[in-house]
């Protein structure tokens, strides 16, 4: 299924940060009159959980208020976990038989998600999942100010990426199998203004990070990790790290296939010539 920014959608709106977030609301109320709005999302926060799914666990699920007058599905596992079950299950038994949304919109995420923290995060792993199963998929971040009286305006934030998102819709068609990743720069306040919008690709830099060493009072020892998740070694400017350090939107297509094309046929070579 294709999708044409001129029309209402339906939405499926998921996060990582759990259903009660301040995120999702804001999301929430920013996607008025874009479409209607399905919400299925972690009943507990589920940061950096990845692309996990559950085994070994039934999937419990429970219809609550996640903003004023506004409920929506809670799901006892991860975000793929909440896109598989919404997919295949809840959207259709909600909708009917066959079903399917129109968009998947994740976020608005607590957090950027930029470079390698792509693949840790639970917010693209939902957005990835939903491509995955067919449906068309936005996850949205925020650059968070974590500074010592640091000012997050979610609201904003979320009518900042509502504007990017609606650009997107009118601009082009997205495929059945298409996400994209977006990070909205540090929105102090209601009045931030409207920042540039970056087409960039994924920085592949690695993390500045260490482990604190600790003793409990038990006498164990044990290790908690050390920084916020965003300094990075080497970013270059050209990247999504360096564009979010810019305070510009950043724009990232991404593909969940994995190969690494231009080394298959070097590794054929080797390893499939008779010796």
């Amino acid at each position: 299924m294709s999708l044409q920014g001129e029309n209402l959608v339906r939405i499926l709106l998921t996060n990582d940060d759990g259903i009660r977030a301040p995120g999702i609301a804001a999301m929430h109320a920013a996607l008025d009159g874009l479409g209607e709005v399905f919400t299925v999302a972690p009943k507990t926060v589920q940061s950096a959980t990845g692309h996990g799914i559950t085994f070994t666990e039934p999937l419990m699920v429970e219809t609550v208020e996640f903003r004023p007058g506004v409920s929506g599905i809670a799901v006892d596992g991860r975000p793929a976990d909440c896109m598989k079950l919404a997919i295949q299950s809840l959207w259709p038994e909600a909708f009917g038989e066959g079903t399917k949304p129109d968009l998947t919109i994740s976020g608005i995420n607590s957090g950027a998600n930029v470079g390698i923290n792509i693949l840790y995060s639970g917010t693209v792993a939902a957005a990835v999942e939903s491509a995955f199963l067919g449906v068309p998929s936005i996850a949205t971040s925020l650059h968070m100010d974590f500074s010592s009286g640091g000012k997050n305006c979610m609201g904003r934030a979320a009518e900042i990426a509502r504007v990017v998102i609606d650009r997107m819709l009118a601009s082009r068609t997205l495929d059945r199998h298409e996400v994209v990743n977006i990070n909205v720069p540090r929105t102090p306040d209601e009045s931030t203004p409207m920042p540039p919008v970056r087409v960039v690709e994924m920085d592949g830099a690695p993390l500045e990070e260490s482990f604190e060493k600790r003793v409990s009072p038990s006498g164990q020892m044990y290790y908690w990790i050390d920084g916020d998740g965003l300094p990075f070694r080497t970013a270059r400017d050209e990247g999504d790290i360096g564009a979010l350090r810019d305070r510009c939107i950043t724009v990232t297509p991404l593909s969940y296939l994995m190969t690494d094309m231009a080394r298959l046929q070097p590794w054929r070579e080797a390893m499939e010539t008779p010796t």
